[in-house]
């Protein structure tokens, strides 16, 4: 097993393969999910050294959280987890609100804190930015929280880098989750420099872009779900990432391991990543993101899969 990386600056200490759980209870987010198997993958996770669990309000909404506190309560491990968990939105009839003022955040931490059934939160994050609120504010509101002992570590999510280095005037945020992947690269000139430099660390999400960045697919695949709207996943442009993605699968063939691990693997020798948090379905996934851990790239492996991926 992997040895625990600081968070950011934070006092959080993780292991480098976390869970994303947005399947976990997020009936919004996907149709027909089955809770007990939700829950099941979470408890395999805890017993596999996996020590992050990333959540939100948004999942569910609500109903990822109120499961993960259900497994935690049951695994006696609360000590041994990290909690991240996002507020922000808040639904106005079927319309999606952000909202960053610092009652409704303090609001919100309290019913999160309910529906884990905890007394803290390891990593609170603002899901998305609202339009009127002072970014500074905002984490101003986490940071008193976190003096409160109400949560550890402060996270933003979806913010831009300008509005990430206004919310970070007092150097309050430990930890940056956006979106990063092999064909998705431009925070590395926007975003990597800033986190780097304030020592934050830089949560990617869409790691495996929807699956195509696991090696799941051909050219022969046929998508009827949001992954039909993705750039990534039309004309040309999907043809020529299958290419690159077989190219990846020749480094992958000669470790004996799969592309995702490769490609999850390169994530974590990038400066500004300490953690990646890919979802699962099923207990057995769980396990099979762990493999990453074992697959060591050389110098120039991690060039290569760059440059393929220019």
């Amino acid at each position: 097993m992997s040895k625990n990386v600081q968070l950011g600056k934070s006092d959080l200490y993780v292991n480098p393969i976390g869970l994303g759980t947005n399947a976990v209870g997020g009936h919004n987010l996907y149709p027909n999910l089955d809770e007990e198997a939700g829950k099941q993958l979470v408890h395999t996770a805890i017993d596999n050294g996996i020590n992050l669990l990333d959540t939100a309000y948004l999942y569910g909404p609500g109903r990822s959280e109120e499961l993960i506190g259900e497994v935690i309560k049951e695994s006696g491990k609360r000590s041994d987890i990290l909690i991240a968990t996002k507020v922000s939105p808040k639904f106005v009839g079927n319309d999606m609100v952000n909202d960053n003022s610092p009652a409704f955040l303090r609001e919100e931490v309290e019913k999160s804190l309910e529906r884990l059934q905890t007394d803290y939160i390891d990593l609170m994050y603002i899901h998305y930015p609202d339009e009127d609120t002072p970014k500074a504010e905002a984490v101003g509101a986490l940071k008193q929280l976190k003096d409160e002992g109400k949560i550890r570590a402060i996270g933003l999510s979806n913010f831009s880098v300008e509005q990430l280095k206004e919310a970070n005037q007092d150097g309050y945020v430990d930890v940056y989750q956006g979106e990063y992947n092999l064909l998705n690269r431009s925070v590395e000139h926007t975003l990597f420099p800033y986190v780097n430099e304030h020592n934050i660390s830089f949560v990617p999400y869409f790691p495996l872009a929807s699956g195509l960045l696991a090696g799941k697919y051909n050219k022969d695949s046929v998508f009827e779900d949001l992954r039909a709207g993705l750039p990534y996943f039309q004309g040309e442009a999907f043809e020529q990432n299958l290419e690159k993605v077989e190219k990846v699968r020749k480094i992958a063939d000669a470790k004996g391991a799969e592309v995702a691990h490769v490609v999850l693997a390169w994530y974590l020798t990038r400066d500004a990543i300490d953690v990646i948090i890919p979802g699962a379905k099923r207990a057995d996934q769980v396990r099979n993101n762990l493999k990453t851990l074992d697959v060591q790239l050389t110098k120039a492996e991690i060039q290569e899969i760059s440059d393929i991926f220019q």
